[in-house]
């Protein structure tokens, strides 16, 4: 596939050349099974897709300016800034003017949540979310009593549409899908009840953007390229008609979002990863799915463990399970040490071992959890042989833990 900048261009001298801007070049193909990252399976973020890797390198040589400088190199970066603001605009379905980069998901989900709220301030200042969302938006705004969810970490839509339609209410927030435990939610729903009771809501996209079709609802979009196998990476998008403003003085970046200019390396690196991987994304749905089920049955066949999250309804490529009379810090440590890398704790945190509010809210064991979110295979060509080494390790490795722990006999 023809990439967004060509390696071999970097340092002409001769300034801008659309061509370079709109992906008339050949890339250079390097060979994907060197120096690729083996045994990954925690890809929350994961490794750049090779693709993205490349244009990342040779962006930062040839893309180093301020994009609003007004002289050649400034403005070459700018041209390249607006090509890969389009190529991600169209991954979130939106025009590229209502579409902001921000230097990480928590970022974009903060920035996206304090312009509802602002916008809507004379109405009230409450936030309805599930006990499920990510930790930036229960410690951010109002959210005076989560939304509650069933076991498998499903929102209850009763609860949510009772909510939203309760006096002083300035927005909602929804996932499409856990990225903890992998839960689809019922996001139509939700926005179904939001839009009846005239509340906006914000639909954060960060666990499944490239992984699930988009639903195509949500006035506020949130995204994170690293999700697709680009640099971790907010996107944030601002559907036309919303209401919506940051309250003090505007800010003068990204299209009054932004307290400063993303660097644009890093936005052709995300949308060189999206562009590379648009062809293949249902496929390796598919795949993933497959592997993922093959972990659900090992992890089921081991004495005192408990697979969490909806069995079918939820995201191809991640999985979680907890194990009973075992530490999940000391379960990760053994994995490691049998070359394979799996996370612990909660992923909707900044602290990956913290443990996990997720868990909690379903009624789950918060502690001795394992969870695995598979790489793209793109990115990772070995992770079906490394799911299999994971199910075959599994049983030894938890036995280990708990004789570890002295918690073997009880």
């Amino acid at each position: 596939m023809k990439t967004l900048l060509h390696p071999t261009w970097v340092g002409h001298a001769g300034g801008y050349r659309s061509g370079v801007a709109h992906g008339t070049f050949d890339s250079p193909r390097g060979d994907p099974s060197t120096d690729t990252p083996r045994g990954v399976l925690d890809a929350a973020p994961g490794p750049l897709h090779p693709a993205a890797g490349q244009t990342l390198a040779a962006a930062s040589r040839v893309s180093w300016a301020d994009p609003v400088r007004l002289h050649a190199p400034g403005r070459r970066s700018r041209a390249l800034l607006d090509t890969a603001r389009a190529v991600l605009a169209e991954a979130l379905e939106v025009r590229p003017e209502d579409l902001s980069v921000h230097p990480t998901a928590e970022d974009a989900l903060a920035v996206g949540l304090d312009g509802l709220r602002h916008a809507r301030r004379r109405v009230g200042q409450r936030v309805v979310a599930s006990a499920v969302e990510r930790s930036v938006v229960l410690l951010r705004g109002d959210v005076e009593d989560p939304v509650p969810v069933g076991p498998t970490g499903r929102v209850d839509v009763a609860s949510f549409t009772a909510q939203v339609a309760e006096p002083g209410v300035a927005a909602a927030v929804s996932q499409t899908a856990n990225g903890e435990v992998g839960t689809h939610q019922p996001v139509l729903d939700l926005a179904r009840a939001a839009a009846d009771a005239g509340v906006p809501l914000l639909v954060d996209a960060t666990a499944s953007l490239g992984r699930d079709p988009l639903p195509g609802v949500g006035d506020v979009v949130v995204a994170d390229a690293a999700a697709f196998g680009g640099p971790p990476l907010g996107l944030l998008a601002v559907r036309p008609g919303t209401r919506w403003g940051l309250p003090g003085p505007r800010r003068e970046a990204e299209h009054g979002r932004a307290l400063a200019t993303p660097w644009v390396p890093s936005v052709l690196a995300a949308a060189e990863a999206w562009r590379q991987g648009t062809a293949s994304h249902r496929t390796d749905a598919e795949r993933a799915r497959v592997l993922v089920s093959r972990v659900r049955t090992a992890a089921a066949a081991v004495r005192d463990v408990e697979v969490v999250g909806d069995p079918d309804a939820r995201l191809p490529h991640v999985v979680t399970f907890s194990v009973l009379l075992a530490d999940g810090e000391v379960l990760v440590e053994e994995l490691a040490r049998r070359g394979l890398a799996v996370g612990s704790g909660s992923a909707c945190t900044s602290s990956a071992l913290r443990p996990s509010h997720v868990l909690a809210a379903m009624g789950v064991l918060t502690h001795g959890n394992v969870r695995v979110t598979l790489p793209l295979e793109s990115v990772c060509p070995d992770r079906e042989e490394d799911v299999d080494r994971l199910c075959a390790v599994l049983a030894e490795v938890v036995a280990a833990v708990r004789e570890r722990l002295g918690t073997a006999d009880l």
